[in-house]
C-alpha cells in the first residue's frame, strides 16, 4: 500500500485551518453551468434515481458521487464534472435517493452503504463505454470504496480506477467526531437537512416518526439510531456503522484506487488514516496530506483548478 503522509498541497495563506479550509469552499465556490441532461432510472425495488449527464461521444465515463446532503449540482459535484468533460470524458453526476430535489417513493432513503444503488447506476450506464471510472465525496467516497471492496457486483467489469476524497472511512469515529462541540456547526447543519427529509417522508409515512421526537436528536449518531439503522435494516446505529464502514472493505479492493484524506479534515477520525498494510489492498494509494479540509481542497489563486480536481485527474489519467 503506497502512503504518501505530506503530498504537497499548499492552501491560501488566510485559510490556516482545517475549518476554514472546509468552509470557504462550501460557502463562497460558485457552481459552474454545465449542460446536464437529467434522466431517472428505475430501482428493482420500486423506486428511482435521478442521474445527470455531460455527454461528448466519449467511451470513457466518469460517474461521481455526492457527500451527506449533497446532490448532484453542488460546486464541488460540478467542478470535478467539468475537469473531466473538460478533458474529453463523458460524466455522470447521480443523486442518492432523495437528493435529487425529488423524495423518493420509498420509506427507505440513502445511507453510506447503499452499494447496491451505486451497482444499479453503474450498470445502467457501462454499455456505451469502454472504461468506467468511478470519484466519490465523503460520505459517496465510503459507499464507492464499499462497493469496490465488495466484489460481487457485475458492474465491476469496466471500471478501471477509482478515487475517494475526504472519506469517513471509520463510519463510528466520523461521526463521533462531527457531533463534538468543536464541530457542533457542522452536525447541527447537516441535522437540519435530515430533518427536514423526515417531515417531507412522514407526509406519505406517517410511521416514520412514531414514538420519536424530531426536537430530542440532536446528533448524528442519534439521527441514525432513529432512523437511518431501523429504516434500512440494521440492529442500531454501531450496527450501522460496523457494517458499512469501508475501512473494513479496503483489503478487497482489486482496482487501482486513490484515497484523499487530509490530515486537518475536522470530520474525520485517527482511524480514517490506516497504517497497516493488512487492512488494504496492494493497488490502493492513501494519500493523506497535512492540509485540505474537508471536501475543500481550494486553489491558491481565482484562476486555478481545486487540487483535489488536479489530482484525481492525474491519478485517472496516469498508468500506474
Amino acid at each position: 500500500m503506497p502512503v504518501s503522509k505530506e503530498f504537497p498541497y499548499h492552501p491560501r495563506r488566510f485559510l490556516f485551518n482545517g475549518h476554514l479550509q472546509t468552509l470557504f469552499p462550501a460557502l463562497f465556490r460558485k457552481n459552474i453551468p454545465l449542460p446536464f441532461e437529467r434522466e431517472r432510472i428505475n430501482t428493482t425495488d420500486g423506486d428511482f434515481l435521478d442521474l445527470d449527464w455531460l455527454r461528448q461521444g466519449s467511451q470513457e465515463l466518469v460517474i461521481i458521487s455526492h457527500g451527506l446532503e449533497g446532490n448532484s449540482r453542488r460546486p464541488y459535484m460540478s467542478g470535478m464534472a467539468e475537469v473531466f468533460f473538460s478533458n474529453g470524458y463523458d460524466v455522470l453526476n447521480w443523486n442518492f435517493r432523495g437528493c435529487s430535489g425529488s423524495m423518493n417513493q420509498k420509506l427507505v432513503f440513502y445511507h453510506s452503504g447503499a452499494t447496491e444503488d451505486l451497482e444499479r447506476v453503474v450498470v445502467h450506464a457501462q454499455h456505451s463505454y469502454r472504461s468506467l471510472f468511478l470519484i466519490g465525496f465523503s460520505l459517496g467516497g465510503n459507499l464507492t470504496l464499499k462497493y469496490l471492496g465488495e466484489n460481487r457486483w457485475p458492474g465491476h467489469q469496466k471500471i478501471k480506477k477509482a478515487v475517494a476524497i475526504s472519506v469517513p472511512l471509520d463510519l463510528a469515529g466520523s461521526c463521533d467526531r462531527i457531533d463534538q462541540p468543536v464541530n457542533k456547526m457542522y452536525a447541527l447543519h447537516f441535522l437540519r437537512s435530515l430533518k427536514q427529509k423526515i417531515r417531507q417522508k412522514q407526509l406519505r409515512f406517517p410511521e416514520i416518526t412514531h414514538g420519536i421526537n424530531l426536537r430530542q436528536i440532536r446528533t448524528l449518531r442519534a439521527f441514525d439510531e432513529a432512523f437511518t439503522a431501523p429504516l434500512h435494516g440494521f440492529e442500531d446505529a454501531a450496527d450501522y456503522y460496523k457494517k458499512c464502514s469501508s475501512l473494513q472493505f479496503l483489503s478487497g479492493i482489486c482496482h487501482p484506487t486513490l484515497v484523499l484524506n487530509a490530515r486537518n479534515d475536522p470530520f474525520l477520525s485517527a482511524t480514517c488514516y490506516p497504517k497497516s498494510e493488512k487492512e488494504t489492498a496492494d493497488g490502493l494509494r492513501m494519500e493523506f496530506p497535512l492540509k485540505g479540509g474537508h471536501v475543500g481542497f481550494g486553489p491558491r489563486t481565482v484562476n486555478e483548478r481545486y487540487w483535489s480536481e488536479i489530482r484525481a485527474l492525474e491519478f485517472i489519467q496516469s498508468g500506474n
